[in-house]
């Protein structure tokens, strides 16, 4: 509810059938993922077909112009832009000529040096059409292809120039790869389904397609992906890892698995790890749905104290992230989110929610809970506070978004008008998460970011002024 905004969500399919309307399925799944368009790309025996358009998926998609996809390989894609601006012309997938056919990617994830290397290739003649980093990705895939005439070869040369977050699928004629980044940001999986395969963001979508969940396509690695089987083709050398921990906070569906750690599970243990760390005297506990859901049952079997849903969510209000300026958005809670005041009048009670960005919602929310009745009412927090930027696909750019970098959290406590405010700390988050530390990218919590940022501190850096090059803290692989 109050947390930072989705990055975008992709999917490949090949099969004995025709895919698309089970890319169509699976896209509707993790819509949460992004809600701005959607786009199929299928290989119909002789060329690339893409249907794309502006809106949630049911709305870009139309079924009668998706049943006329009639291709057995696919790739489909949701977005939330972070990159390059809302116009349908940044719709994914995004395809390109070359000499061994048409390529058509689906990209989630933020390219870091997207502006070096689009600086440097405009200087070399390129044009482009969007302001994408995808686009990027793209040529620079139809660049290798060029040279290589090999699609393995071509794409780790690609990722030999890209830093940053890219799960890709990406269908090159009739072949389907799945590619995920040296560091792993972004979750990628691979499913297997009656008459062929899947890989896709969050495994809740091999579920809805009746498949089985076959394994986390592991950072680093290209998978190539047939009707029949799939191919691992591993990651060249060793490399650190960094899962954003904002997928099992916030992202992802409760319902999903990433990387082997059920994203429920750890949600409910961050909750019961904010009852162990931030305590509260309070009648009930109550979520601020839905992303606080997990997390206020955690807390409520951890301490015993009942759990309650205070609030009634209007399922069919209007998105208030898409509204244009804040005062809308702050104008829009209260058509989105309705107090039961039999649950609240006359209780001391306990919200929880994923996280807060700017506090502008929370502070709605804990008015509208005192104006209900409540007596008290406390805030609990599944996230540390938000104290520096995400580079790496989450709609969180600049410091000055952010209400923890300029306040403490006694501070915060008093401009949201909570009685008590609690967030878990980032040992209690690694912890819920089941990774060591130095395998998670908590950069937005910590200030320390995996990859070398200019401007920013690298986590294995000790002064922000050392002399870095351009490949600081990433190790390129051709």
């Amino acid at each position: 509810m109050t947390g930072p905004k989705h990055s975008c969500g992709v999917v490949g399919i090949s099969a004995d059938f025709v895919v698309a309307p089970s890319l169509y399925t699976a896209l509707m799944i993790i819509q949460h993922r992004g809600q701005e368009s959607a786009g199929i790309s299928v290989f119909d025996g002789a060329s690339i077909e893409t249907l794309k358009g502006n809106g949630l998926v049911n709305l870009a998609l139309p079924k009668d112009d998706v049943r006329d996809l009639l291709g057995h390989a696919g790739v489909g894609h949701v977005r939330y832009s972070t990159t390059g601006s809302k116009s349908v012309v940044n719709a994914q997938p995004l395809t390109v000529m070359t000499n061994f056919g048409t390529v058509a990617v689906a990209h989630n994830g933020d390219i870091t040096n997207f502006a070096e290397l689009k600086d440097k290739y405009m200087k070399e003649g390129w044009t482009f059409l969007t302001d994408s980093d995808s686009e990027l990705v793209t040529k620079l895939l139809g660049k290798y292809m060029t040279m290589y005439n090999d699609p393995v070869k071509s794409i780790r040369a690609a990722m030999g120039e890209l830093d940053g977050a890219y799960a890709l699928t990406i269908l090159i004629n009739g072949r389907l790869f799945a590619i995920r980044d040296f560091y792993g940001f972004r979750p990628l999986c691979l499913g297997r389904l009656d008459g062929g395969y899947i890989a896709v963001s969050e495994s809740a979508a091999i579920d809805a397609l009746h498949g089985e969940y076959v394994r986390d396509i592991e950072p680093g690695e290209i998978c190539e992906i047939t009707k029949d089987t799939f191919k691992i083709y591993p990651a060249v050398a060793q490399h650190p890892r960094a899962y954003c921990m904002f997928e099992w906070v916030y992202f992802a569906r409760p319902d999903s698995v990433l990387d082997g750690r059920e994203v429920y599970a750890v949600r409910r243990k961050i909750g019961e790890i904010l009852a162990r760390e931030c305590p509260a005297d309070v009648d009930l506990v109550m979520p601020v749905p839905d992303s606080g859901r997990a997390h206020a049952i955690g807390y409520s079997c951890a301490t015993g104290i009942p759990y309650e849903e205070g609030f009634m969510k209007n399922r069919f209000a209007e998105r208030t992230f898409i509204m244009p300026d804040q005062k809308q958005r702050e104008q829009a809670v209260t058509m989105k989110m309705n107090p039961i005041k039999s649950t609240v009048s006359g209780k001391r009670i306990m919200i929880v929610d994923d996280s807060i960005v700017r506090g502008t919602t929370l502070k709605k929310l804990v008015y509208m809970l005192r104006s209900a009745g409540a007596k008290e009412v406390h805030v609990r927090i599944g996230s540390p506070p938000i104290i520096a930027p995400c580079y790496y696909g989450v709609d969180m750019k600049t410091r000055d978004q952010f209400i923890a970098t300029k306040h403490s959290v006694e501070e915060i406590r008093e401009i949201i008008g909570a009685d008590s405010l609690g967030y878990i700390s980032i040992e209690g988050l690694v912890e819920a998460i089941g990774f060591k530390e130095t395998d998670l990218c908590l950069a937005c919590v910590d200030g320390k970011y995996p990859t070398n940022i200019p401007g920013e501190v690298h986590r294995f850096q000790t002064n922000l002024r050392e002399d870095f090059g351009p490949s600081a803290g990433t190790e390129r692989f051709n």
